[in-house]
């Protein structure tokens, strides 16, 4: 068979990243998470497209919802707690989610089990977007620039 060339693409040919934006204290809840970024290679720029692995023990993000950007995600391997302001409930594998701008729901994603899980996260890109974080002093503002709550800068 012969390599793969856009618009296809084999995501074993990409580099995982594993790295943070959050300030410390908030680092080490996600230091088990392993993106691939699918979409950029592929020069999407309306949306961003992530294969995703989360070690046991690790969670996606810190509980989060965001002012302009959808979310959406399918879990193609392992089992996810989903985590909520309404609770959490097990996801399993061809399982999706949703999240829309817009709704203050703090969502996240927690591998408590004791395997990897895969899953694919789906987001739009929208430049003005800020994420809010329930329960812990932090906040993202445009360009995912990172202060406490009330806006004083890390």
């Amino acid at each position: 068979m012969t390599e793969l060339r856009p618009p296809a693409l084999d995501p074993a040919t990409l580099a995982e990243r594993s790295g943070t934006g959050y300030p410390e204290p908030f680092r080490a809840m996600v230091a088990g998470r392993h993106k691939r970024a699918l979409g950029d290679p592929l020069g999407l720029t309306d949306f961003g497209v992530n294969l995703t692995r989360l070690e046991p023990g690790a969670a996606s993000a810190h509980r989060h919802w965001h002012t302009r950007e959808d979310e959406f995600v399918y879990i193609l391997e392992g089992e996810l707690v989903l985590v909520t302001d309404a609770g959490e409930q097990l996801l399993r594998p061809g399982m999706c989610a949703g999240f829309p701008k817009g709704r203050p729901d703090g969502h996240h994603l927690v591998n408590r089990g004791d395997r990897p899980a895969v899953y694919l996260e789906i987001g739009s890109r929208h430049p003005e977007d800020e994420a809010f974080y329930p329960g812990i002093d932090l906040r993202a503002l445009p360009g995912r620039r990172f202060t406490h709550a009330d806006g004083t800068p890390y």
